[in-house]
């Protein structure tokens, strides 16, 4: 590992008579620095970049009170942009600590959950997570998922989330805590399971079970201590891993997720500049909705919170039948909905994006199948034919119709996608064959035809579904031939100046320039010199946002 010196343990701003006299309040010396090949010092000065440059100009600029850090030749970068990640509870406690068998059928997954019966509290609500669908509901029995819960968990409401968090297996306290009954009509955007007699078997697809975990949250003891806690945890990897600004995955207000992070930027509390993304909800009027984002609507850069973007669920997902696709499921857990289903109606979404942009409003938009993307495309269309120019961004687009592709960069919209899992990086999108067919399956997440278009390409991790270190992204990204990046600069813009232009930060952060918040990343090597299957074990030696030093390497 490169050597890494560091001379003194904080970045802390001087006096205002340091910066009267010419002086920065710290110095990076000896950096190999990103995108300026002939420099190796950077000052800041009141947490912004006041010169890039040699080690002499830089001199000229240290004062009595100037912080000196040797990086020992460490590869400077800008700090990473995480487009698209639940910082908030991926790493939390409070969505429950039994954890099931990954890929489990039904009868495997008994004896965790007699364990997890075992581990919890004797009242109040069970969570935890971890099961697959396609393995529940597997079993040739006629024993349901409701019946095996049911019977383990007679007096207390249990939700267990499935990892992709797109859908829940719940018993019928939980079922009944949450307002539902065997008579109950789906909700928007979601789907109640049934069996071939028409009763509920225990899972709850998309929007139908964001309600029962809903409630489940909101029941939580010391419900605020607990998300406090998980958010500390998720900012402390964050920061571990290089990130100084996160685009949050999503935004629960009526849990009181805002409250929480409200605290924890007057506390001082936050390492991240964070983009907050309040959901809309399918199932509430648009109307108190509304009146509620825009009392909370803020864009003052000068901010670590900003709230001036919504996530907005086009649809479901492959594995579920949920996603909207063009052409019809092959199989599907909702033969009656064989083309899947939307969060939110097509035109509904037109309106939205309309009555959002008047208060200013732009929208991080969940789309993954061609269908999907189409509608937000044509919702997106309509805003530009009324002169609206809110940055758009569409996360997942794992499919997409060659037709549409040309449409992004016409319509200034973003595609987010999130490759920080090894079968993505291979292109094994076997599972999806029987699904949507091998034609289809095998087209899944085409990066390089979107950067081929020149489309604004993001990467991001959206942890804790795929590994948080961009660096994994980053390589992943050009390990997708022929479907990925072409090259480590495109793969390290994706994580920095490309997601910032889609946050509306581009002016802020998001590259090594003067005048712009000094937020890096320091790494013990140059990954653009290194192989692809090394680069995801570079270390982060520092990260630093606005100037502070907000993790090192110890």
């Amino acid at each position: 590992m490169i050597q890494f010196q560091r001379l003194l343990i904080s970045l802390i701003a001087t006096s205002s008579f340091a910066h009267a006299n010419g002086q920065a309040d710290s110095l990076l010396i000896n950096a190999n620095i990103y995108g300026h090949p002939t420099a190796n010092s950077v000052a800041i000065t009141q947490g912004k970049i006041s010169y890039i440059g040699s080690a002499d100009g830089a001199a000229t600029l240290k004062g009595s009170e100037t912080e000196i850090i040797d990086l020992g030749n460490a590869f400077l970068l800008p700090g990473f942009i995480d487009n698209h990640n639940h910082v908030f509870e991926a790493a939390s406690e409070a969505g429950g600590s039994c954890e099931l068998l990954e890929g489990g059928t039904l009868s495997e997954q008994v004896p965790y959950l007699k364990d997890c019966r075992e581990m919890s509290p004797t009242s109040g609500w069970i969570t935890g997570y971890g099961f697959t669908i396609e393995n529940l509901l597997s079993s040739q029995d006629e024993t349901t998922p409701l019946e095996v819960l049911d019977s383990l968990f007679p007096n207390q409401p249990v939700v267990f989330m499935e990892q992709t968090s797109h859908s829940m297996w719940v018993n019928s306290l939980a079922f009944e805590l949450s307002g539902f009954n065997h008579e109950s009509i789906d909700p928007p955007g979601g789907k109640i399971l049934k069996t071939k007699s028409g009763k509920f078997n225990g899972i709850l697809l998309d929007n139908a079970g964001d309600i029962v975990m809903e409630t489940a949250w909101n029941s939580l003891p010391n419900q605020f201590d607990q998300s406090y806690q998980g958010l500390m945890a998720g900012l402390e990897e964050a920061a571990a891993h290089g990130i100084t600004t996160i685009g949050d995955g999503r935004l629960y207000w009526k849990r009181g997720w805002l409250e929480v992070w409200k605290a924890a930027e007057k506390s001082g509390d936050l390492t991240a500049r964070v983009s907050l993304r309040p959901w809309i909800y399918p199932e509430v009027g648009k109307k108190n909705q509304l009146e509620y984002l825009e009392s909370i609507y803020t864009d003052d850069h000068s901010n670590l919170l900003l709230v001036n973007q919504v996530k907005m669920y086009s649809d479901g997902i492959l594995v579920n039948g949920t996603a909207k696709v063009l052409a019809p499921y092959l199989t599907t857990y909702i033969p009656n909905q064989p083309y899947g289903l939307n969060y939110i109606s097509p035109k509904d979404m037109t309106n939205w994006l309309s009555e959002l942009a008047q208060i200013g409003y732009s929208a991080h938009i969940h789309a993954i199948g061609d269908g999907a993307v189409r509608e937000s495309l044509n919702a997106v269309e309509a805003m530009r034919e009324k002169g609206q120019k809110q940055r758009y961004t569409f996360t997942h687009v794992e499919l997409v119709d060659k037709a549409d592709v040309p449409r992004f960069a016409k319509l200034n919209v973003t595609a987010d996608f999130q490759v920080g899992s090894d079968y993505v990086a291979y292109n094994d999108h076997t599972w999806a064959e029987a699904i949507i067919g091998i034609k289809k399956a095998k087209s899944m997440m085409n990066l390089s035809t979107m950067f081929d278009h020149q489309v604004n390409v993001t990467l991001s991790s959206d942890w804790n579904v795929h590994d948080i270190n961009p660096l994994v992204g980053i390589a992943n990204s050009m390990k997708m031939k022929p479907y990925g990046l072409p090259d480590i600069n495109a793969a390290i813009d994706a994580y920095t100046i490309n997601a910032a232009y889609s946050l509306g930060l581009e002016e802020l952060t998001g590259s090594i320039d003067l005048g712009k918040s000094a937020d890096f990343v320091v790494l013990s090597d140059d990954i653009t010199k290194m192989r692809l299957e090394s680069i995801p074990n570079s270390r982060v030696l520092m990260t630093v946002l606005q100037g502070n030093v907000i993790y090192k390497f110890e």
